[in-house]
């Protein structure tokens, strides 16, 4: 999954039975399309082999990314995606018994869309869901910005 870590959005995400490159580069692909990319975007993941893997690191640099990644066994580096996964398996998949992918991706697809983007609120938004924050801050005008807006990272 792709993650916005300023308003907590998943941007994109693939599900597969296994950790491809291929899989990383549609969830980020899919997190790109139709957005307007600002200048100084820092793209932060921990150390998997498909985000070091020579065709992720490639489109992220035609992207202008700058790419960050954590530490080797540490996980608060990348605190944000930590706690995402860690709600998204709470809140959808340790609930469910999917019988098999394709009833997976459906159910995890309603979650991450209609739940966890459009509904679920969060503290650190002020108590809003990641698509109403969003929309919130596009009509900010740009002197009462805070200064997290400067620097967009995406996290992985």
């Amino acid at each position: 999954m792709i993650l916005d870590a300023f308003s907590r959005r998943v941007l994109g995400w693939e599900l597969g039975e296994s950790l491809q490159t291929s899989l990383a580069i549609r969830a980020l692909d899919q997190a790109v399309v139709d957005r307007r990319l600002p200048g100084g975007i820092i793209h932060h993941s921990d150390q998997g082999v498909q985000y070091a893997s020579t065709d992720y690191v490639n489109r992220l640099e035609e992207l202008g990314f700058q790419i960050s990644m954590s530490r080797k066994g540490a996980p608060w580096e990348n605190g944000r995606a930590e706690s995402f996964i860690k709600t998204l398996k709470a809140e959808e998949v340790s609930l469910k018994p999917y019988r098999h992918i394709a009833e997976a991706r459906r159910s995890i697809g309603h979650f991450l869309e209609d739940v966890y983007n459009r509904r679920r609120l969060h503290s650190a938004l002020g108590y809003v869901a990641p698509v109403i924050f969003e929309a919130q801050f596009a009509t900010q005008p740009q002197a009462q910005l805070p200064k997290e807006a400067a620097a967009r990272q995406l996290s992985q």
